[in-house]
């Protein structure tokens, strides 16, 4: 039986891409296909209202990658700090970095993507093109394109999003729910320098997050009920950094300038079994967690230096790398990680956005947390993604 690729990697974003890159560096044919155009060269220019706090383990990968060099020179953002809290600033849970190492570092979404996509080496892109048909069993799987070509591959890599039409295709079922809000995402220009410190308070509506941008400004994150984001999106400038300084318990002091908002609904999508004979989900296709943790990329970017490294080591070992007893080992080894943030994440949303004693009572614990050494550390590993 002849192939056209060992793996078929079927989604170009950022975690698709991650994904390819590190199957090709351990040595597998990779294709990649990915619906929308190529992502342009990174010009430098405004920043990107699309950022991502990434962990050290994500920007360990990237290193690997051989890309986080020329990602570093660009423009990151590294953060040294981070604030949490529900009522009053000085009540915040902190976290501070190791001397040698920051929190997490931000970086904007086009400018990882170009980078990605620049690396590709000799593993083939096909762009502006969609999978129609899949037919996969346990000897490899088959795909046919809108364009009419057909590719066969060991395995395919499902890594097409949220709403994943090859997901679907292939009968891989999901759970979850919306949360009936909205994240409101904009850079903004503050008072006060931000520090190199990422903020993040939790409101009865939502949590609001800061995050440090390389040029001095903040990127906010704002979660809140559907309703009143459309509040909020509709207010003019002036009156929404008004509502933002409000928000925020003025930490930076006043919002001077605003650059123009964009919104995003929010939910929680879990699959169990993200695997079928000749394919396997993975990023958000697998999984999707609300964004107060910021860790949905860096879920993701765990997923393919695990499954690159999984089949990596059963090719090695004589295995058959493409098998289901394969893809069942790579999904135990995030299952449990995967599930932690799910759980963690919707546990804070419901406690911090629910009962108003409970989050009261939440918040005072905060300031104990902080206090308390081993649950501090534990915090501080997750809100890290380690």
């Amino acid at each position: 039986m002849s192939f056209d690729a060992d793996v078929i990697v079927a989604g170009g974003g950022t975690v698709g891409l991650a994904a390819a890159a590190a199957l090709a560096q351990a040595g597998f044919a990779v294709t990649l296909i990915e619906r929308a155009a190529a992502p342009a060269a990174f010009e430098g220019g405004e920043v990107d209202a699309r950022v991502y706090a990434l962990s050290p383990a994500s920007v360990h990968l990237l290193d690997t990658l051989g890309i986080w060099s020329a990602i570093a020179a660009a423009r990151i953002s590294p953060y040294r700090g981070m604030q949490v809290w529900h009522q009053q600033p000085d009540e915040a849970l902190r976290f501070d970095a190791l001397p040698d190492q920051p929190l997490g570092w931000i970086v904007e979404h086009s400018l990882l993507n170009a980078a990605l996509w620049a690396q590709a080496g000799e593993w083939q892109r096909l762009s502006k093109t969609t999978i129609t048909e899949t037919r996969a069993d346990e000897d490899g799987v088959g795909v046919t394109l809108a364009d009419g070509r057909s590719l066969r591959a060991r395995l395919l890599v499902v890594a097409d999003g949220p709403d994943s039409p090859l997901r679907e295709q292939l009968g891989i079922d999901s759970i979850g729910w919306d949360y009936a809000q909205r994240a409101l995402v904009a850079h903004v220009t503050t008072e006060k320098p931000h520090g190199g410190i990422a903020r993040q308070r939790f409101l009865p509506t939502g949590p609001l997050a800061l995050l440090p941008l390389a040029d001095g400004r903040c990127s906010i994150v704002w979660s809140c009920h559907t309703t009143l984001a459309d509040e909020l999106m509709a207010l003019d400038d002036a009156a929404f950094r008004l509502r933002l300084g409000t928000a925020s318990g003025q930490v930076l002091g006043a919002v001077t300038a605003c650059t123009p908002r964009q919104s995003f609904a929010l939910r929680l999508k879990h699959v169990p079994a993200p695997l079928v004979p000749g394919a396997v989900a993975i990023g958000d296709a697998a999984h999707v967690v609300h964004p107060l943790a910021g860790q949905g990329v860096n879920l993701g970017l765990a997923d393919a230096a695990t499954l690159a490294a999984t089949l990596a080591a059963a090719r090695a070992d004589g295995r058959g790398w493409w098998r289901a007893r394969t893809l069942q080992s790579y999904v135990r080894q995030r299952s449990a990680e995967t599930v932690e943030m799910l759980a963690m994440t919707d546990g804070l949303h419901r406690a911090f956005g629910g009962d108003a004693l409970l989050g009261r009572a939440l918040g005072r614990g905060l300031s104990t947390v902080n206090r308390a050494g081993p649950l501090k550390q534990w915090f501080a590993a997750r809100a890290q993604g380690a």
